[in-house]
Protein backbone atom coordinates (compact mmCIF):
# COMPACT_ATOMS: atom_id res chain seq x y z
CA UNK A 1 0.00 0.00 0.00
CA UNK A 2 1.11 3.40 -1.09
CA UNK A 3 1.67 5.83 1.65
CA UNK A 4 2.10 9.59 1.14
CA UNK A 5 2.90 11.65 4.10
CA UNK A 6 3.64 15.32 3.37
CA UNK A 7 5.32 17.93 6.32
CA UNK A 8 6.76 21.22 6.81
CA UNK A 9 3.68 23.77 6.34
CA UNK A 10 2.85 26.28 8.99
CA UNK A 11 1.98 30.25 9.76
CA UNK A 12 4.43 32.50 8.19
CA UNK A 13 4.34 35.95 6.95
CA UNK A 14 4.28 37.44 3.83
CA UNK A 15 7.86 37.29 2.65
CA UNK A 16 9.16 33.90 4.21
CA UNK A 17 9.91 30.82 3.31
CA UNK A 18 8.98 27.24 3.88
CA UNK A 19 10.39 23.81 2.93
CA UNK A 20 7.76 20.81 2.74
CA UNK A 21 8.58 17.34 2.38
CA UNK A 22 6.54 14.69 1.08
CA UNK A 23 7.40 11.03 2.34
CA UNK A 24 6.77 8.10 0.40
CA UNK A 25 6.71 4.24 1.50
CA UNK A 26 4.92 1.47 -0.25
CA UNK A 27 6.42 2.14 -3.64
CA UNK A 28 9.61 3.46 -4.98
CA UNK A 29 9.78 6.72 -6.58
CA UNK A 30 12.94 6.97 -9.24
CA UNK A 31 10.73 6.05 -12.05
CA UNK A 32 8.00 8.47 -11.60
CA UNK A 33 7.65 12.19 -12.41
CA UNK A 34 6.37 13.61 -8.91
CA UNK A 35 4.93 16.78 -7.94
CA UNK A 36 3.59 18.78 -5.45
CA UNK A 37 -0.80 20.27 -5.43
CA UNK A 38 -2.41 22.32 -3.44
CA UNK A 39 -5.33 23.19 -2.73
CA UNK A 40 -7.47 26.49 -1.31
CA UNK A 41 -10.73 26.91 0.30
CA UNK A 42 -13.39 26.55 -2.09
CA UNK A 43 -10.99 25.97 -5.07
CA UNK A 44 -9.85 22.73 -6.71
CA UNK A 45 -6.96 21.33 -6.65
CA UNK A 46 -3.66 22.80 -9.05
CA UNK A 47 -0.67 21.14 -9.84
CA UNK A 48 1.92 23.58 -8.09
CA UNK A 49 5.68 22.18 -9.23
CA UNK A 50 7.03 18.78 -11.13
CA UNK A 51 9.80 16.90 -11.38
CA UNK A 52 10.43 14.02 -13.67
CA UNK A 53 12.24 10.58 -12.82
CA UNK A 54 15.42 12.57 -14.69
CA UNK A 55 15.29 15.22 -12.36
CA UNK A 56 13.58 17.87 -15.23
CA UNK A 57 11.44 20.57 -13.68
CA UNK A 58 8.52 22.57 -14.29
CA UNK A 59 6.45 25.07 -12.39
CA UNK A 60 2.98 26.88 -12.72
CA UNK A 61 3.51 30.34 -13.40
CA UNK A 62 2.01 31.99 -10.01
CA UNK A 63 5.13 30.18 -8.51
CA UNK A 64 7.78 30.05 -11.08
CA UNK A 65 10.93 31.79 -9.51
CA UNK A 66 9.85 31.26 -6.02
CA UNK A 67 9.30 27.74 -5.40
CA UNK A 68 12.36 24.92 -6.17
CA UNK A 69 11.05 21.05 -6.07
CA UNK A 70 13.58 18.70 -5.46
CA UNK A 71 13.60 15.15 -4.56
CA UNK A 72 15.54 12.45 -2.65
CA UNK A 73 15.19 8.77 -4.74
CA UNK A 74 17.01 6.74 -1.95
CA UNK A 75 14.83 7.89 0.78
CA UNK A 76 11.93 8.46 -1.06
CA UNK A 77 11.05 12.11 -0.11
CA UNK A 78 10.05 15.30 -2.22
CA UNK A 79 10.54 18.22 -1.46
CA UNK A 80 9.29 22.08 -1.86
CA UNK A 81 11.30 24.81 -0.91
CA UNK A 82 9.15 28.10 -1.17
CA UNK A 83 10.21 31.47 -0.88
CA UNK A 84 8.98 34.93 -1.07
CA UNK A 85 5.91 33.85 0.22
CA UNK A 86 2.29 35.04 -0.72
CA UNK A 87 -0.96 35.43 1.09
CA UNK A 88 -2.51 33.70 -2.12
CA UNK A 89 -0.08 30.73 -1.67
CA UNK A 90 -1.88 29.68 1.64
CA UNK A 91 -3.68 25.93 0.86
CA UNK A 92 -3.48 22.52 1.58
CA UNK A 93 -0.34 21.55 -0.22
CA UNK A 94 -0.16 17.55 -1.42
CA UNK A 95 2.51 15.48 -3.04
CA UNK A 96 1.78 13.02 -5.46
CA UNK A 97 2.78 11.60 -9.02
CA UNK A 98 2.07 13.20 -11.97
CA UNK A 99 -0.65 12.82 -13.58
CA UNK A 100 -1.91 11.57 -10.09
CA UNK A 101 -4.68 9.06 -11.59
CA UNK A 102 -2.35 5.63 -10.68
CA UNK A 103 -2.22 6.58 -7.13
CA UNK A 104 -5.26 8.65 -6.79
CA UNK A 105 -6.46 6.47 -4.21
CA UNK A 106 -3.15 6.89 -2.02
CA UNK A 107 -3.57 11.36 -1.53
CA UNK A 108 -2.09 12.28 2.00
CA UNK A 109 -3.84 14.38 4.74
CA UNK A 110 -1.08 17.29 3.05
CA UNK A 111 0.20 19.72 4.96
CA UNK A 112 -1.49 23.29 5.76
CA UNK A 113 0.52 26.46 4.34
CA UNK A 114 -0.93 29.79 5.59
CA UNK A 115 0.60 32.84 4.92
CA UNK A 116 -0.79 35.82 7.09
CA UNK A 117 0.88 38.61 9.04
Amino acid sequence: QVQLVESGGGLVQPGGSLRLSCAVSGSIISIYAMGWYRQAPGKQRELVATITSSRHTNYADFVKGRFTISRDNAKRTVYLQMNSLKPEDTAVYSCNRVPSNPWDDYWGQGTQVTVSS
